[in-house]
């Protein structure tokens, strides 16, 4: 069952919950601030925040200490078991770690990013259109992230199978997945890489045409014990959200050398240019992207019980 598995997954980390690992610092702010997020475009501000020593001057005198992840549940994880203090994440995470804290372990305070996850397919498939993929083996990033929940409440009669994004190009060109579920730039990554087809954007499928991608997250304990290294952050972030919404393309060849500095992996030529038109940047919270998220889950088995996400945002105002 669904939900069994992904309790498994977090049951650990929530058992750091009672920990007091905010107390790490003294009044004057903690010695070391831990920033989890990707290295793709939703989290675009966080690559480039921290590529360009942003976030680290802004906390100064603590110390920054960075964190990459793959999807959404493992760092989620993180944030509970004290590893990090903010993180970027999806709607889909940040969802069943407030249902499964009990409203007690996670804050939605901005947002990051909307939109910017497409369909595609294996060349040679035969899938053309979302009813193509019944039968075949579709893959997304984690169990329980937000591209997963998504393609469980979109397909019905496909294959879901968890794979890593940066491994899913081998596997898509092994035959051994037909199709993926997948956020920028991998998505064009396998566009361009392994001649994929695109078969849809999700935002397409929302009423619409718009969803949260990403949002900036925090514990209630670092919220309220440390609100001035929060703002710190979450400046920086704004700053890079203004530049990214004010002019996307500008940015392309800094995001290009910091997702390499990252990933060791240099982008084909073209691909940040057109996956970054695929998203938007906003600080918005999104609260009907959460709703529909938290009766998703639940209808999908992750949760056993519909989450009230009324609570889980706290946003926070900068200068």
């Amino acid at each position: 069952m669904l939900f069994r598995r992904l309790v498994l997954a977090l049951v650990a980390a929530l058992l750091a919950l009672g920990l007091p690992a905010c107390k790490r610092g003294g009044p004057s702010g903690p010695g070391v601030v831990r920033l989890g997020y990707f290295a793709n475009l939703a989290h675009a501000q966080a690559v480039l925040g921290v590529a360009s020593g942003d976030f680290a001057r802004a906390v100064a005198p603590a110390t920054l200490e960075t964190t990459v992840f793959n999807a959404g549940p493992s760092l989620v994880e993180a944030l509970f078991a004290g590893q990090i203090d903010v993180g970027y994440v999806g709607p889909g995470p940040a969802i069943s770690a407030h249902a499964r804290s009990r409203g007690q372990g996670i804050r939605v305070v901005a947002g990051a990013a909307t939109n910017g996850v497409i369909v595609v397919a294996r060349k040679g498939s035969g899938i053309a259109k979302l009813e193509d993929l019944d039968g075949k083996k579709l893959a997304t990033p984690q169990l329980g992230n937000t591209q997963d929940v998504s393609a469980r409440h979109f397909v019905k009669g496909a294959e879901l199978v968890p794979i890593a994004n940066a491994e899913q190009g081998a596997m898509l060109a092994r035959g051994e997945i037909d199709a993926a579920w997948v956020p920028e730039p991998w998505g064009e990554r396998l566009v361009r890489e392994h001649e994929a087809t695109i078969v849809a954007e999700e935002k397409d499928l929302w009423p619409s045409k718009r969803f949260a991608l990403a949002v900036v997250v925090t514990t209630p304990d670092f919220l309220a014990a440390h609100p001035e290294q929060l703002k710190h952050v979450l400046e920086v972030h704004r700053a890079w959200t203004k530049k990214l919404a004010a002019d996307p393309q500008a940015q392309v060849p800094a995001l290009g050398a910091a997702l390499f500095a990252l990933t060791q992996k240099k982008l084909p030529d073209g691909v940040l240019a057109t996956a970054i038109g695929r998203i938007g940047f906003d600080d918005a919270l999104d609260p009907p992207t959460f709703s529909a998220y938290a009766a998703w889950t639940h209808d999908l088995g992750f949760d056993r019980r519909r989450t009230d996400t009324s609570d889980l945002f706290a946003r926070v105002e900068t200068p």
